[in-house]
């Protein structure tokens, strides 16, 4: 089980939350729809975003406390 951050933006609202899943998309699918169906997400109201979207986006949350290695490109530092 990993630990996951969605957030998502639909039809002028926003939603930000935490949910563990298995790393796999009909398990992260699965797992959603339950989020989403035990109606305990709380929906802000968005004025930003346009009313006839939707952007579903959810990266893993990890609590690594080694540090973040990077590189330079082009005059640019990135993590690897």
């Amino acid at each position: 089980m990993k630990n996951f951050r969605v957030q998502i933006r639909a039809y002028g609202y926003y939603a930000d939350f935490n949910m563990k899943s298995v790393d796999e998309s009909k398990a992260f699918e699965k797992t959603l729809l339950d989020k989403l169906g035990q109606k305990d997400i709380k929906w802000e109201k968005d004025g930003f975003s346009d009313l006839s979207k939707l952007w579903l986006t959810y990266e893993e949350v990890t609590n690594d406390r080694r540090p973040l290695q990077t590189k330079e490109v082009l005059g640019v530092r990135v993590a690897v």
